[in-house]
This record gives structure tokens, C-alpha cells and sequence, in this order.
């Protein structure tokens, strides 16, 4: 299994430092943040001179350039929300095809899945298909990652279902061009799926899974969720692990708390590596 590191957790860390961490670590994979964050290192307004300095800083440590992620939501009541979105995922398409990036991870939506339907599912299932035709004719997979709405709760936070979790089915049945998934097990569990039914939809999807982010959640005090290391959560990972050995597509850690990235992606490496 390939393993690499991804770009959530890296939110507060300069680019160079995340491919020094990577390259440390003995990983060779990084996934680039495009205008996801606004600490990213390329926004979406990024020159050929900025592009040109990401090529050279990924050279430089002999980290591929193979997925990137960005930030959207298409689930707005509001269209021209959603309108917007669009454009600014157009605009990290055509970064990523500069780059030579092959996969960009983006977003159905983080509204709750009880809350589009009718006019407001439509509504997004058109705007997804006018970005895939988009990434189509540029030659980047845009790959919906597995994510329910978040919201704070308690002492930590609950992740509920949105349209990319317990109707993702449904959402890739209405897609009319070629779409890439990003599978996040902890984020299937964290709105209440159990290890068999993620492995369920692992192989449904299976052809069409992009890469995958490790992570995991644990249970606070309250009974809230706080993300935590691969091992350090409810996840039962012998089940995962054992699924998903032997699948060709990279895999990169998702360690989401930015205090202690490094020691928290370095626990998860040894853990998925021991396990």
C-alpha cells in the first residue's frame, strides 16, 4: 500500500515544511491544498510563477505530484452559492491539470442529506456534472470525498449525514461524467456506519476510488467525537486493513489536529505499519 500524508492537517504548516515532514517520514506522497485553506500555498488566483515554485519544491524532496484537494459545497439552499463553488473548483482544475495533478478532491456538500432533495438535489447533481465535465476536458478526476456535515457538539464535535455518505449511490447513479471517489472510513463511521457496512460500500465503489485518507475518531468524555490518531479511535482497523490490502490506489494519513501534526502523523504511520 502506498502512503503518503494529506493536506487537512497540514492547514497551519508552511508547504516546504509538510514535504520536509513527508519526505522524513519516508513517505514519497503529499496531497497539495488548492484554495481549500486560506493558509494554502496556492489560492486560487496562483500564477505560473507560484505553480512553477510547487513543481520545484516537490522535485526537491522527490514527493509526487498526484492529488490535490479543495473546498466547496454544492448543497447550498442558495444556488448562487453554489454557482460560486463551482467557479472557484474550475479555477483549482485548471491549477491542478498545470501541475499535472491527475486527482482533485472536492465535495458533494455538507447540508443534511434530509434537507436536498427536490429542486435542491437537482440543483447539485447539475452543478457536479458541469465540474466533472470540466475536469473531463482538462484532464484531472474530480473525486468526491466521503463526508458528512460537521458541526460542533458537547466537548467535541458529531459528523451527520450528508449526500456524499448515506446516498453517495444515488449521487454517482445521476453523474453524467467520469468521477473519482476519495473513501474516508472514519467519516463513514463518524455518522454511525459499522465496520461491515464500510467495507460494503469500499467494494461497491471499488473501481472508482481515487485514493483513501486514514484517520480516525475517538470518543470524548461527553460522547462527542475529537479526530485522533489511526489507532487511537473507535475505528476497528484489523477489519479496514484487511479490506483494503492489496488495493492499487495510494492511501494518505489525515491526521486532523494541527498542535502536534507531525508526532500525530508519525503515530498513525507506525500504527498502520505494525497493524
Amino acid at each position: 500500500m502506498m502512503i503518503g500524508n494529506a493536506s487537512w492537517g497540514f492547514r497551519e504548516t508552511p508547504l516546504e515544511k509538510q514535504l520536509e515532514i513527508t519526505r522524513n517520514m519516508g513517505l514519497d506522497l503529499l496531497e497539495l491544498g488548492i484554495g481549500g485553506h486560506e493558509n494554502d500555498f496556492l489560492q486560487l488566483d496562483a500564477n505560473d510563477q507560484d505553480i512553477f515554485k510547487v513543481k520545484r519544491l516537490f522535485r526537491q524532496y522527490n514527493v509526487k505530484l498526484f492529488c490535490a484537494s479543495t473546498g466547496n459545497d454544492f448543497t447550498s439552499a442558495d444556488e448562487s452559492e453554489c454557482i460560486a463553488a463551482m467557479g472557484n473548483v474550475k479555477k483549482a482544475i485548471d491549477i491542478a491539470q498545470k501541475l499535472n495533478i491527475e486527482n482533485l478532491r472536492i465535495f458533494a456538500g455538507f447540508s443534511p442529506v434530509e434537507k436536498v432533495i427536490g429542486a435542491r438535489w437537482d440543483f447539485m447533481i447539475k452543478i457536479l456534472n458541469e465540474v466533472l465535465q470540466y475536469g473531463q476536458e482538462h484532464n484531472v478526476l474530480p473525486a468526491i470525498e466521503t463526508h458528512g456535515g460537521v458541526e460542533e457538539h458537547l466537548d467535541g464535535i458529531r459528523h451527520f449525514d450528508s449526500t456524499s455518505t448515506v446516498k453517495i449511490a444515488e449521487l454517482f447513479n445521476e453523474l453524467k461524467y467520469p468521477a473519482g471517489i476519495v473513501f474516508d472510513p472514519a467519516n463513514l463511521g463518524a455518522v454511525g456506519m459499522d465496520e461491515d457496512e464500510i467495507i460494503i460500500l469500499y467494494k461497491k465503489f471499488l473501481s472508482k476510488i481515487s485514493y483513501l485518507h486514514l484517520k480516525d475518531f475517538a470518543l470524548t468524555p461527553e460522547g462527542a467525537l475529537k479526530p485522533c490518531a489511526c489507532g487511537d479511535g473507535k475505528l476497528n482497523w484489523n477489519i479496514i486493513l484487511e479490506a483494503i490490502k492489496g488495493h492499487p490506489c495510494p492511501s494518505v494519513i489525515e491526521y486532523e489536529l494541527t498542535e502536534d501534526i507531525e508526532q500525530g502523523l508519525e503515530r498513525s504511520l507506525k500504527y498502520l505499519k505494525d497493524a
